[in-house]
């Protein structure tokens, strides 16, 4: 018997996307208010993590939006 990949599912793509954006948005809040309590090397490397983030967000709405295009277009159907 041969392993075969799991079939490609997207039905639910644009919510794990939606999840994936609003768990990043709670971890930058979280780091903003520890920003407040610290300072040098420390609020240097959160400042760096949470532009990644901001543009981990971008990327996210981005892919969501070609997702919400699929989904329109009928992929579904398929």
């Amino acid at each position: 018997m041969r392993n075969r990949p799991k079939p490609d599912d997207r039905a639910d793509n644009v919510e794990k996307l939606q999840d994936m954006i609003e768990n990043t948005e709670e971890n930058m809040q979280k780091a903003q208010e520890t920003m407040m309590n610290v300072k040098g090397e420390e609020r240097t490397s959160i400042e760096a993590k949470n532009q990644r983030r901001e543009k981990s967000i971008a990327a996210f709405r981005e892919e969501m939006q070609d997702e919400a295009n699929a989904r329109q277009h009928g992929y579904l159907d398929q």
